[in-house]
């Protein structure tokens, strides 16, 4: 299938590996000139190095998305480089565990600045220029912790529930524009994120990580976590021409595994 998105400028935040550098990778297989911004330097240019070397295009970014004074600059050099932002896709990293009761405000503050009003601030950046092309997707990475709390994971169960409410709110009114606004909602996917929960799920009650695990893949219909590669390449879906009609939508990848309907 043409996805009709070859030559279109990608911007992926937090493409240095996980869940987004395989979304980073999938667009640029699709033609995708793909801007891989990571607050990690290293990461970033092992997410482009990869890309190129697969016949891509790619610009790696250092970018802490809790410092909002970037944004500005970083967006103007992918413009100068790769040209104006017709997908934008964010992933943002996720805080530590806990609960949600007793938090001090100024933990709630920067991670609110850099999961949340981070993307808020990148999406009305590149948004004017997408208006006037008629053409844009913006596409935000949450968890499935926002349909199904996810239990020691308050923090991110609460602003990125926060996203969700965003970003429907945002489709309504940029789909007469050629816009979309989805959420992608990951279950269990093998990624380093989900090895470090699954190791301090085993800490926290005394158990070994296999137990934990093994745990965890019971409560999967599929039987397995999912590869980082089937996150990606649904995202290139909803950043195609195909899913112009895929709008205010949340779609769930995730085997079976979140119990809500």
């Amino acid at each position: 299938m043409d996805l009709g998105i070859d030559g279109k400028v990608a911007l992926v935040l937090g493409a240095g590996g996980g869940l987004g550098g395989a979304i980073a990778e999938a667009l640029a297989r699709e033609g995708v000139k793909v801007a891989v911004a990571d607050i990690d330097k290293d990461a970033a240019e092992k997410t482009a190095k990869a890309i190129e070397t697969g016949g891509g295009t790619a610009m790696p970014l250092t970018w802490d998305l809790g410092q909002l004074d970037v944004v500005e600059p970083n967006v103007a050099s992918i413009e100068k480089t790769l040209g104006q932002v017709d997908i934008l896709v964010s992933v943002t990293g996720g805080p530590p565990p806990g609960g949600v009761a007793g938090q001090s405000p100024e933990t709630w503050r920067k991670f609110f600045e850099s999961m949340v009003l981070s993307v808020f601030a990148i999406t009305d950046r590149v948004l004017p220029g997408m208006k006037a092309r008629g053409w844009g997707r913006i596409i935000t990475s949450t968890s499935s912790g926002v349909v199904s709390p996810i239990p020691n994971l308050g923090i991110s169960n609460a602003l990125r529930s926060t996203l969700v409410g965003w970003s429907k709110t945002l489709a309504g009114e940029v789909g007469r524009d050629g816009i979309t606004a989805n959420i992608v909602m990951p279950g269990r996917v093998a990624t380093k994120r989900i090895t470090f929960l699954d190791e301090q799920k085993a800490k926290r009650e005394g158990r070994s990580v296999d137990e934990v695990r093994e745990e965890s893949l019971a409560s999967i219909p599929a039987g397995r976590y999912g590869d980082p590669r089937e996150y990606g390449d649904v995202v290139a879906f909803l950043a195609s021409e195909r899913a112009s009609y895929i709008n205010g939508s949340s779609i769930r990848v995730d085997g079976g595994y979140i119990s809500s309907i």
